[in-house]
């Protein structure tokens, strides 16, 4: 097995310090994606094994449940940097924009578990069509039962209406910003500074303060009611299949989050790349025409 970053270790150290740069996430963030692609090596090695041997479910038990810790281990952490700042967590730095686009209350939208392991029995049913047509089972997600269907189905069904009253909470927390309390301050402020009739700072500066935690205090109340609703997804749908189904379903997840990460940000490093040389481009212009 792979030697690995301690993750753990590192966000218990982070969170000793009083006041941690908005940063140390983005860090734990990428020791954690380390570990993660450790794990995919396991994971796939296990299944390669399993095929080969014919091993006993049993003995993928003890690696599915490490996956699973380690995917608690990241919701404890996120947590735990959310009560610190929630609103860091609706923009992250250490994701690339193209991640952000898929960002549903900070994360993945928690029936995407369910949709992603659709599309894998499909691509695995697929992959098998002769030995399913002879009636040979292949003991992977292109072999769920009628009922693990039925049981997945309800599980979505539960998981978008859950999804459903999130939506609708964020949604009024987002119109809030605009209520009569926000914009009386708002214009408050705004006349003093147009005025620059020098009144009491300090109040003002209070009453904000006071008004923007309030805000702050309800997205973080949304973002833990989110990260639950995830991991509690997740936990159901490995609950639902069998150990070796389990794993091939923990290989496309990592592989998904894995590549996405990826792909965004080499595509986010090519638009940086891209608009330095037009910059580099523009100056040298400048140059020649003052020059001419």
């Amino acid at each position: 097995m792979s030697v690995r970053p301690n993750s753990t270790a590192f966000m218990a150290q982070a969170m000793h310090v009083d006041n941690p740069h908005r940063e140390t996430f983005h860090k734990f963030f990428e020791c954690w994606i380390s570990e993660q692609n450790s794990y995919l090596e396991d994971l796939v090695s296990a299944a390669n094994n399993h095929n080969q041997t014919g091993n006993d479910d049993a003995v993928l038990v003890p690696l599915i449940e490490r996956v699973i810790r380690h995917y608690e281990q990241y919701y404890r952490a996120k947590s735990n940097w959310e009560n610190r700042d929630a609103v860091s967590m609706f923009s992250p730095t250490w994701r690339s924009k193209l991640e952000d686009a898929f960002l549903w209350i900070g994360g993945w939208r928690p029936t995407l578990a369910i949709h992603l392991l659709y599309s894998k029995s499909g691509i695995q049913v697929e992959a098998k069509l002769g030995d399913l047509i002879r009636g040979l089972t292949t003991g992977d997600l292109g072999d769920l039962t009628p009922n693990q269907i039925k049981r997945i189905d309800e599980l979505q069904k539960n998981t978008i209406n859950e999804e459903r009253v999130l939506s609708e909470k964020l949604a009024k927390e987002q119109e809030a910003v605009a209520d009569s309390s926000m914009v009386e301050l708002s214009n408050a402020v705004s006349e003093m500074i147009r005025n620059e009739t020098g009144g009491d700072d300090s109040e003002n500066e209070k009453k904000v303060d006071s008004m923007l935690d309030s805000k702050n205090n309800k997205l973080e109340e949304l973002l833990h009611m989110a990260d639950d609703l995830r991991l509690k997804t997740l936990k159901a749908v490995v609950e639902i299949l069998t150990p070796i189904q389990t794993v091939y379903f923990l290989i496309a997840a990592a592989e998904l989050h894995l590549r996405l990460h990826e792909w965004g940000k080499k595509r986010d490093a090519n638009v940086a790349e891209s608009i330095g040389g037009a910059h580099t481009n523009d100056s040298n212009l400048h140059v020649h025409d003052v020059t001419v």
